[in-house]
């Protein structure tokens, strides 16, 4: 999550992070440094997006097998049109 809070505050921003720790960041190519405590301070944020993408993702897959199913697809038939 350190590098989508790190893009987020600075999308343009080039570094490595070693470990996922933040405390081992190295910016690179004249990258002006994040401070350690504006990269917490996102993170919250960014944790909240990335549990909305996924739920999101799971309110689509409902919406779609609902709607397979008002077609008249049984459960049978929507698991082996997904590959299950």
């Amino acid at each position: 999550m350190l590098h989508l809070a790190i893009k987020k505050i600075n999308p343009d921003a080039e570094f490595t992070i070693n470990g996922d720790d933040i405390d081992q960041i190295t910016w690179m190519n004249g990258t002006t440094p994040i401070s350690k405590e504006d990269i917490e301070a996102m993170l919250p944020t960014v944790e909240a997006e990335e549990a909305q993408k996924i739920l999101d993702k799971e309110t689509a897959n409902e919406s779609a097998v609902n709607k397979l199913k008002a077609l008249g697809l049984t459960d049978e038939e929507i698991e082996a049109f997904r590959g299950n």
